[in-house]
């Protein structure tokens, strides 16, 4: 692949990320407006200053973008950590929000309150991230695939991806997206030090950040025991005491890249304890207080008993809200009214057994040793079932079969859609694979050699430019695409436009 070809391709995917953020910033603020709003019993905390000049408008464009969650983190960035319950949402998020309204959209105090300027970083901090993580995901996929066609469509699906509302809205889905892939590139690219700190910046911003020391543990194994059999190569027999040294240093390093990673999640869970377990005599406004005592939501307060976490072994807070608050746990979501949300989940499911089934038989031998033998012996070393996506496949299906058994389903879709390339690269594996339409080579051509043809940019030049996209060629010539790419594409576009819909006027998503 030249550099040419790279350069068109990443400028490619940044005129499409763009492309969907608007049009997604547009289509919520009009179903805003045309849908009421649903009157759900959400966190709603009381505002904190009389709205401004400008609030009325953001409110009006950009108040879809504020609901269900993101009022957590909105409040977060605003007023800091008061309830106990707030904990459930990390902190590098509204940290970045506050930063932005702060700084960079501070000319606009006089017109806008704290609230109106963090929508409004909400807004540009997001869809800016949103066109990072297209492009780290591009140089992920373009390096573990080998295969620059399936890279590009991956990337293409990934900007119709079905968690689109929770990527533009006031969540910290995109941010860790952006972490999560631009980590797994640098590693890719041996950067491990970098890696490791931006996985600790991707912990800092959700939870399940602690997954991704797995991508380091195991490419620092795999590096170990190449090691260890490029010197017994150049011994000429086996020598145990390589791969005991091999193993000592994979013991040392996993442990600090793991300490490294979950070194945030430890900070935050000892904040915590801090904060409720050894409370000051901080004052919250007396409308906050009023709040809690009306929902039943816990403050820190030293002249109240601590709470029952604080006397745990290992006082984790985190664990504890989600048992005591969200219902979160083992099997809890297997009821009979959860099926709706069964069904939703239903599609990211299916796509990630898909990934699972044809990865393992396409190569049984190399996932029955964990793909840590010889990757010499796999013949096909490009594509999704190449050596080096075996990790990526392992990774995605702990997520998804934790995510079905131990957490409220529904949000599968988003976990899956921010934490992993394998939903969009399976995507794009079974477009390739059943979609005719995609064999022709002219969807993959170089747009200089569109330029030379026209001399200039003109309007027809700048319609072939989405006309070359292969996504949107598909979406353009739907009557003759294979039942499999309708699948695959409305599963992506309608969940892409329902979460717009009913997310944003506080009705039930994913």
């Amino acid at each position: 692949m030249t550099q040419l070809n790279i350069n068109e391709d990443v400028q490619a995917v940044v005129r499409c990320a763009t492309f969907t953020r608007l049009l997604s910033l547009f289509l919520q603020a009009v179903l805003n407006v045309v849908i009421p709003d649903h009157v759900a019993d959400a966190f709603s905390p009381p505002r904190s200053e009389a709205p401004l000049l400008l609030d009325p408008l953001i409110e009006a464009l950009f108040g879809g973008l504020s609901h269900w969650d993101a009022e957590h983190f909105l409040f977060i960035a605003e007023r800091g950590y008061v309830y106990e319950h707030n904990f459930a949402f990390f902190p590098l998020f509204p940290l970045i929000l506050r930063l932005l309204a702060s700084t960079l959209l501070w000319p606009l105090c006089g017109f806008l309150t704290m609230r109106g300027r963090l929508i409004v970083a909400v807004v540009i901090g997001n869809s800016f991230l949103f066109v990072l993580s297209a492009v780290a995901l591009y140089s992920l996929s373009r390096i573990v695939l080998h295969e620059r066609k399936l890279a590009f469509v991956a990337v293409m699906m990934y900007c119709l991806t079905p968690a689109n509302v929770f990527m533009l809205a006031g969540y910290s889905e995109t941010l860790f997206a952006t972490l999560t892939y631009a980590g797994l590139w640098m590693l890719e690219k041996r950067f491990t030090v970098g890696a490791c700190l931006l996985f600790g910046f991707a912990t800092g911003a959700r939870a399940n950040g602690l997954v991704n020391v797995g991508f380091l543990l195991y490419l620092t194994l795999q590096q170990c025991l190449a090691r260890a059999r490029a010197f017994n190569k150049i011994a000429g027999g086996v020598r145990y005491r390589s791969y005991v040294w091999e193993l000592i240093r994979f013991a040392f390093t996993g442990a600090v890249y793991t300490a490294l990673v979950a070194l945030p999640f430890g900070l935050f869970q000892f904040y915590g304890y801090q904060t409720f377990c050894h409370p000051t005599s901080n004052q919250i406004p007396p409308a906050l207080v009023n709040l809690a005592h009306h929902k039943g939501y816990r403050v820190a307060d030293a002249a109240s008993p601590k709470p029952k976490w604080c006397h745990w072994r290992i006082p984790l807070l985190y664990s504890y809200i989600q048992d005591v608050y969200w219902d979160v746990g083992f099997l809890r979501y297997f009821q009979w009214k959860q099926i709706p949300n069964f069904i939703l989940a239903l599609p990211v499911a299916t796509l990630g057994f898909k990934a699972l089934f044809i990865y393992m038989t396409d190569n049984p031998v190399f996932c029955m040793h964990l793909g840590l033998g010889d990757k010499g012996n796999n013949k096909k070393m490009h594509g999704f079932c190449n050596p080096r996506v075996f990790v990526y496949v392992v990774h995605n299906s702990v997520l998804l079969l934790f995510g079905i058994f131990c957490m409220h389903v529904q949000v599968l879709t988003r976990f899956l859609a921010s934490s992993s390339p394998v939903l969009y690269w399976i995507s794009g594996h079974l477009l390739f694979k059943y979609e005719p339409l995609l064999k022709d080579e002219k969807l993959f051509r170089s747009d200089q050699t569109q330029q030379k043809k026209d001399h200039k940019p003109d309007l027809r030049c700048f319609a072939g430019m989405w006309r070359n996209n292969p996504v949107f060629y598909l979406f353009m010539h739907w009557k003759t695409c294979s039942v499999y790419t309708r699948c695959i594409l409305g599963y992506f576009i309608l969940y892409w436009f329902l979460g717009l819909a009913l997310h944003c006027n506080f009705l039930p998503w994913t």
